[in-house]
């Protein structure tokens, strides 16, 4: 027993200074915050009947400026319904989010999911290019943390065999977190940083995992598309799209309890649109620096927000520990822990802040609440 203690404890210990490597199948998903795009098992598939599964995830996500990006970018102004163009340069964004999530069989074929995020967001930006400070804007930081929007989500294992799984889902995303919190300024924060989207969203997904080597290596891919309305504020908030690919493995038949992971993430996410007039900051070569915004066009329309969208590819290794495989007790039975890194390879912004290394950890505890056939 000491000696599975010590392994565990030195995994934890190689994880957190050299980002790990490499989740045994009974545990598998993708998180339910903006920022976590890891598939980690549990989420995606379906529970035996009457098997509740309840996951906890902590994701530290910072975004900062890419090389040869000035981070210059619009003002919105959801209530006034303004869009000024060159207003803002953003600074940087730190994102943590603890992810809630519970995973029930109705049937072995059938089940629901909850997942409900808790967010604690930072973000700093300068305010007022071309018309405070000499033009020079001000810094104006913002924080705010609490839920975000939940999510329910209904799922059917189309293809259940003993060595593979298909598992489509359908999502309905309420609008639960705050989209009214105010900056430093005193001013609502514009809708990109505020912790909810003000408006329902539709998920769609599917899940596929095939075990290559029974019980010791399985492939999976897990793909997601989202579309949300149009909020009270005429904002809307881009489609999203996801894709996974990667594969999980027990590498010593000796430690049955650890498994290592690796998959690979592409997001792409279509620009935001929202009701507004259009105006742009002043520059010099306009004189009157420092000085009002000049009007474009002062009609209400749809519009892009050009500074929003993006495309992501990531690489996330980790790794996953049953519990219950190194501590028999009852309080360790059906549990897991696991630990992720999300490493960017490709990242376009849109000379906006760009996602940086992400961190995630979790736990995985499941309780038999009824037994199959009752």
């Amino acid at each position: 027993m000491a000696g599975k203690r010590f392994i565990l404890g030195f995994i934890l210990a190689v994880a957190s200074v050299s980002f790990s490597w490499f989740h045994v199948q009974t545990a598998q998903a993708s998180c339910g915050a903006v920022t976590c795009f890891v598939v980690i098992g549990s989420q995606q598939q379906v529970p035996q009947a009457g098997l509740l599964t309840f996951n906890t995830i902590y994701n530290y996500t910072p975004m900062r400026l890419l090389d040869g990006t000035t981070g210059v970018i619009p003002a919105i102004d959801q209530h006034d319904q303004r869009m000024i163009l060159d207003h803002h340069r953003e600074i940087r964004t730190i994102t943590q989010t603890a992810t809630f999530d519970l995973n029930y069989g109705i049937t072995d074929r059938l089940g629901i999911q909850v997942t409900i995020p808790y967010l604690w967001r930072t973000h700093k930006h300068i305010d007022g290019l071309g018309e405070e400070n000499g033009g020079r804007g001000e810094l104006v930081p913002f924080k705010d943390n609490g839920i975000g929007d939940v999510t329910f989500t209904g799922k059917y294992n189309i293809l259940p065999t003993l060595r593979s799984m298909i598992v489509a889902g359908f999502g309905v995303q309420v609008p639960t977190g705050n989209t009214e919190a105010l900056d430093a300024a005193g001013h609502t924060m514009e809708a990109p940083g505020q912790l909810g989207r003000g408006q329902v969203g539709l998920i769609g997904s599917l899940y596929q995992t095939y075990e290559l080597i029974p019980h010791r290596l399985n492939q999976f891919f897990y793909g997601s598309y989202r579309h949300t309305f149009r909020n009270n504020d005429g904002y809307q908030f881009g489609d999203e799209y996801n894709l996974n690919l990667g594969a999980n493995g027990v590498p010593l038949e000796s430690a049955p309890w650890l498994a290592l992971t690796g998959q690979f993430t592409w997001r792409y996410l279509v620009h935001d649109n929202m009701s507004a007039s259009l105006e742009r900051s002043r520059v010099p070569s306009d004189g009157g620096v420092p000085g009002d915004t000049i009007i474009l066009d002062p009609a209400i329309l749809n519009r892009s927000v050009p500074n929003t969208g993006a495309t992501y590819f990531a690489f996330s290794p980790g790794f996953q520990a049953s519990l219950d495989g190194l501590i028999d007790s009852p309080l360790t039975k059906m549990s897991s822990v696991y630990f992720y890194a999300q490493l960017p390879i490709m990242r376009d912004s849109n000379n906006n802040l760009a996602q940086g290394t992400s961190y995630i950890f979790g736990f995985t505890r499941s309780f038999q609440l009824t037994q199959a056939g009752s």
